[in-house]
């Protein structure tokens, strides 16, 4: 092997930290101490210890260092650096304290640093020692050098240092208007953010990618669409739109403002997507409600090699508990732990929650246990699962588990709102009204709209519609849809067509087009047999343009999904449903089964009632999950509207007769058929 310069040594150990390889620097490492003797020239001491410190082997950096003769500020800037980019951010200002007691002066570059260390470590006392140290060495004019304690400032949260940084600033560079730019953003400040960018463009400044992003973001924060539109137009016009940061930025803030149509046209411009592409688009589909969409773009990603991250799986887990989608959920799940990401927390919550809204509460559960580390997403993920179910034991057990304080996790807003939930779908009106009155004592959270909606709830599912209507009186908020929503449901349920009628017009007067408030208010005065005032309710739907949502129900068979709707004869095995729902109505009829026509909803006769019942969507669909889904197998069924008495009452009879496990999940909650029971036992 021919002699090694020095020179060409030290590019052999810069090889190794730009490929990332420890083999190969630690085999360039070998190949000096066996070419050169010692001491070595310094700058290749300096050139190892940035590799070691880089490649993050902090132990054989340090040995080097011990070895160093002649330790200069290059050779601990090597050291610190690659402590703060490993995130070893004590180490670093360790190194950077002994560097000091060595008498040696940070520079330029030293200085960068130690801010990120100390605003990294949310330390604003040592980021004023640097800070103090930088004016004395006379850095503090140096641009980087004043534009690392400006972000540290802004980091640590004393917004006033901040400022008088950023005034006090001689230069100003790019990076510098980026940082404050960045930094409002994240503070919340988002009109500051728009009008720094404004300045920064007035006096000449040419944004980049990271400029464009941060202002992106803090319109997407905001919603400002139309601001974010003008900034579209002139990153086209800069020429910059074929920048993938820049693009990966315009879909989540499209995302983010709800226009989907926009993100999917600056997705597919595309030439050459990243894996924060695939992520963006894939989480703007899951923010808009596009679930199917999301779960699509996730396979063609897969299909494209793009290796799967935490962010990307939680996105398409979320989709997948949107649409109810078990086995989906469950290859996820797989992929998940083929990529070992199924710890982490973020995965493993959206699995908990995921598990929980398909209704399939032991994983649900076995999810949850199996993680090492929980935050409080992950905790309300499990006790919104046990709410669902209506378990609303299992949820206040696990509220109180979570709320003794031995798992350092406090309740928020969202835990209260599934408590209470629980405890309103099992009836729980004592334990519900005294957990809603500690909200604000207790927890230190003033009660919202949520919460009132969930009392609201709770006393109307228990009869007590008198009393949920005397409470929405005495808000001291103003009662929304989903208040008032709560009080007709529970009059449909309970006859009380007066109070319903109330209900109903404050429900017209906030949200005029939703059609299932009339179809509600209809079917209320219909089954209480007020025919004239029922068809009333639906002319002046039709005379206002209102439309009735369709009633849908959908099964999952072999990967394919089937959607009926009521009296629905257009599937390819039609005969054989029609075949299926025969048999059963003789069985049912045997077994005792008397129809409920009350939900029937025309003046009919009640011969004619009882066939209007009988083909309500869920039935068609569990007809045919029966002649396709083999003996054993659960059959699992979603509806986009609430499950009629009379198909709850149905199915508990069906799930008895064929000794099939049968769960329904309405747009309320999970019905679990077993046995002919149900795990809400008949209250809902």
């Amino acid at each position: 092997m021919p002699f090694l310069t020095p020179n060409a040594l030290a590019s052999l150990v810069e090889s190794a930290v730009s490929t990332h390889s420890s083999v190969l620097g630690r085999a360039a490492h070998a190949q000096i101490i066996k070419t050169l003797e010692a001491p070595l020239p310094s700058f290749l001491y300096n050139h190892l210890i940035n590799m070691y410190s880089k490649l993050d082997l902090p132990n054989s950096a340090q040995l080097v260092l011990s070895l160093t003769p002649n330790r200069s500020v290059v050779t601990w800037t090597a050291l610190i650096a690659g402590s703060v980019q490993n995130g070893r951010f004590t180490s670093a200002l360790l190194h950077f304290s002994t560097m000091r007691r060595e008498c040696v002066q940070p520079n330029d570059f030293t200085f960068p640093c130690a801010f990120k260390a100390s605003s990294s470590l949310r330390s604003p006392l040592t980021g004023k020692q640097v800070h103090a140290l930088a004016v004395k060495a006379g850095q503090i004019s140096d641009v980087f050098v004043g534009c690392s304690v400006f972000d540290m400032y802004c980091k640590t949260g004393l917004r006033d240092e901040a400022g008088k940084m950023f005034d006090e600033m001689p230069v100003r560079n790019t990076a510098t208007w980026n940082a404050y730019i960045s930094n409002s953003v994240l503070d919340g400040q988002t009109r500051n953010a728009i009008s720094a960018f404004i300045q920064f463009r007035h006096i000449g400044g040419e944004p980049n990618s990271i400029t464009f992003c941060a202002f992106l973001n803090a319109c997407s924060d905001a919603l400002y669409l139309q601001l974010g539109r003008q900034l579209h137009g002139f990153v086209i016009r800069s020429g910059n739109e074929a920048d993938v940061s820049v693009a990966n930025g315009l879909i989540d803030f499209y995302g983010k403002c709800h226009r989907i149509n926009s993100s999917e046209l600056v997705f597919n411009g595309l030439r050459h997507p990243n894996d924060v592409s695939w992520c963006s688009m894939l989480a703007a589909y899951e923010q808009n409600d596009e679930e199917e969409k999301a779960c699509m773009i996730f396979l063609r990603a897969s299909k494209e090699g793009v290796e799967p991250t935490d962010f990307m799986v939680s996105s398409v887990l979320s989709a997948c508990a949107g649409l109810a989608a078990l086995e989906l959920g469950r290859s996820v799940h797989a992929l998940a732990v083929k990529v070992s990401i199924e710890k982490n927390v973020f995965v493993g919550s959206a699995l908990v929650d995921t598990y929980g809204k398909c209704g399939s509460i032991e994983d649900c559960e076995s999810a949850f246990h199996e993680m090492p580390e929980r935050n409080l997403i992950t905790w309300n993920a499990l006790i919104g699962g046990y709410a669902h179910q209506g378990h609303a034991d299992l949820a206040l057990g696990m509220f109180e588990e979570m709320a003794c304080g031995r798992h350092e996790v406090v309740p928020n807003y969202v835990t209260l709102v599934c408590v209470l939930s629980a405890c309103s779908r099992a009836g729980a009106v004592k334990a519900g009204m005294e957990i809603f009155e500690s909200i604000r004592m207790r927890y230190g959270i003033e009660p919202g709209a949520e919460h009132y909606a969930c009392v609201v709830d709770m006393l109307g599912r228990a009869g007590m519609v008198e009393q949920a209507y005397e409470f929405i009186r005495k808000m001291p908020i103003h009662p929304t849809v989903s208040v008032w929503g709560a009080l007709l449901g529970s009059c449909r349920v309970y006859g009380k067509p007066e109070l319903g009628k109330i209900a109903a017009d404050n429900l017209f007067e906030l949200d005029p087009q939703d059609s299932g408030n009339h179809v509600l208010l209809s079917n209320m005065f219909a089954s209480a047999g007020r025919w004239e005032e029922a068809n009333l309710v639906r002319k002046e739907m039709k005379d206002v343009g209102i439309k009735k949502g369709t009633g849908y129900s959908w099964i999952s068979v072999q990967n394919a999904t089937h959607v009926f709707q009521a009296k629905d004869t257009s599937h390819d095995r039609n005969s054989e449903i029609q075949a299926m729902l025969s048999k059963l109505r003789r069985e049912m009829k045997a077994a005792g089964y008397v129809p409920d026509t009350n939900f029937a909803l025309y003046d009919l006769e009640e011969e004619e009632k009882e066939t209007e019942v009988w083909y309500h969507s869920e039935k068609i669909a569990l007809a045919f999950g029966l002649i396709t889904i083999p003996p054993g197998v659960p059959i699992r069924i979603t509806k986009n509207l609430r499950v009629c008495v009379d198909c709850h009452s149905a199915i508990k009879f069906i799930s008895g007769i064929v000794g099939r496990e049968i769960i329904v999940r309405d747009n309320n909650r999970f019905h679990r058929f077993k046995d002919n029971q149900c795990s809400c036992r008949d209250y809902w």
